[in-house]
């Protein structure tokens, strides 16, 4: 029995260019309706990731600090960073990089295999037996470290800009977590003050810090 085609296919096969149209539409609707759901998944995800540095737990089922959580997490991790522009951008602004100069300067005039080093967060050089107490202090930085030569660091300087302590400003309470973990840990802790502190003081500085290494 001879199978009939619809009335429609019909005329689509007869009118090539209709029969165009009409896939053209096809493809258009489809590439419409991905680019919707994309959009639905990358919401999701910026939802998540706000969630995250909110507190919040996210939609993974897999339990904290287990290995599939970590596989979870380094997965959308690594979708977001996919979806993602980055640029490089300086490590230092200009005032901090001309304390920077200075203390590499009189860091070197001293002779010895101390180091300068910048933005070096809290979590690198110090540790503590309480997971919250070291939570605290993990992501927190120092402007500049003094490294002696068996790499530990020593000294910590910080660099205070025109606007650090603007009131409303929650710098001084993050300078006081800071203080008292370098204070526990015998690590000194010096203050570089914009507009007051000249190279020749931080000369005298290094001199004073450097010392017998």
């Amino acid at each position: 029995m001879a199978f009939a085609l619809p009335p429609e296919l019909v005329a689509l096969i007869d009118k090539p260019w209709l029969l165009a149209i009409v896939l053209a539409a096809g493809a258009a609707m489809g590439i419409a309706v991905e680019r919707v759901t994309e959009g639905q998944k990358r919401a999701e995800r910026r939802a998540y990731w706000a969630g995250r540095k909110a507190g919040g737990r996210g939609p993974f089922t897999a339990v904290e600090g287990t290995a599939a959580r970590r596989m979870l997490d380094a997965a959308e991790q690594l979708r977001c960073v996919m979806e993602a522009e980055f640029s490089p951008r300086a490590l230092l602004n200009r005032p901090e990089a001309a304390v920077f100069d200075a203390l590499d300067k009189a860091v070197a005039a001293r002779g010895g295999c101390w180091q300068v080093m910048a933005q070096v967060s809290l979590g690198e050089f110090l540790s503590s037996p309480d997971p919250q107490a070291y939570a605290a202090i993990n992501a927190k930085r120092v402007d500049f470290a003094l490294m002696d030569p068996q790499a530990r660091v020593r000294h910590a300087i910080e660099y205070q800009g025109t606007g650090h302590h603007l009131p409303g400003s929650a710098a001084a309470a993050r300078d006081a977590v800071k203080k008292e973990a370098l204070r526990k840990a015998g690590i000194g802790y010096h203050e570089v003050v914009a507009g007051h502190t000249t190279p020749a003081e931080l000369r005298r500085l290094v001199e004073r810090l450097v010392v017998g290494e």
